[in-house]
């Protein structure tokens, strides 16, 4: 473990995204083995995710792009408010432009459906993925092992909700006719964005220091978007809503009490 900390941060981020990329293919790889899967447990891990990701969207980057943004003078609370609502609303100018663009096209129902879902999750591992590089790439700045271990934790976070991720692309495409092959394909590629943006993201906070606490806070908006459009009232499907609201809140409370103990 000390082998794998004492790498650079960049190569750090791309372990880490290499990491929810597989988890993301693992999902997809349910389609080879199996035709349904119990989506109880499926939107537990979304909850539980979601949780992980909403705390680690404050401790691991709205708390360091303020405190980052206060050691250069910057207005921390203008920063973090302008980056926040930044990666909030180019996150919801997306899924706007996809829903609108998507059915103009000529495809069935079920199938626009697929597409629409293969899209939406591709695009939402963009900021996923630029948000454990960014995480990675603060640290080049200044290190604990308490933000080490947060910025790990919200990898692991991201690649818990990137199981289900993987398995709702394939599972419906292969319910449309796709081989098994295609389906899964498609499933895990939906989260080969992870590795390229992590990468980006840490080189980006590593080179441009004064940018950083706009980044930090942009990756934050954009994964409380994900969380709140996507997550939550996904897992909030399942008529068991009181369980999916306790895997949210145990997500939560795991990602606080280690970032409180090791800090």
């Amino acid at each position: 473990m000390n082998g794998l900390f004492s790498l650079s941060f960049p190569v750090q981020a791309l372990l880490a995204t290499l990491f929810t990329w597989s988890v993301t293919a693992l999902g997809a790889a349910l389609v080879v083995f199996t035709r349904r899967v119990r989506p109880t447990v499926m939107d537990a891990m979304l909850g539980f995710g979601a949780g992980v990701m909403l705390a680690s969207s404050f401790w691991s980057l709205l708390a360091p792009s303020i405190d980052m943004a206060t050691e250069l003078g910057q207005l921390p609370w203008l920063v973090a408010c302008i980056g926040f609502f930044c990666g909030g609303c180019i996150l919801m100018l997306g899924d706007a432009l996809l829903s609108r663009l998507l059915p103009a096209s000529g495809t069935s129902t079920s199938r626009k459906r697929c597409w629409m879902l293969i899209t939406s999750i591709t695009l939402h591992n963009i900021p996923e993925g630029l948000a454990v590089g960014v995480a990675f790439g603060a640290l080049s700045f200044g290190t604990s092992e308490a933000l080490l271990m947060g910025a790990w934790m919200l990898a692991i976070g991201i690649g818990l909700q990137n199981f289900p991720e993987g398995a709702a692309v394939s599972l419906p495409l292969r319910r449309e006719g796709a081989s098994r092959g295609a389906a899964f394909f498609l499933g895990q590629l939906s989260g080969a964005v992870e590795p390229i943006a992590g990468v980006l993201g840490a080189l980006l906070a590593v080179t441009v220091r004064e940018v950083l606490p706009f980044m930090l806070s942009f990756a934050a908006g954009a994964m409380v978007s994900v969380v709140i459009s996507e997550l939550v009232p996904e897992s909030q499907r399942n008529p068991r809503r009181n369980l999916m609201t306790l895997a949210t809140l145990c997500g939560f409370a795991v990602m606080m009490v280690l970032d409180v103990a090791l800090g």
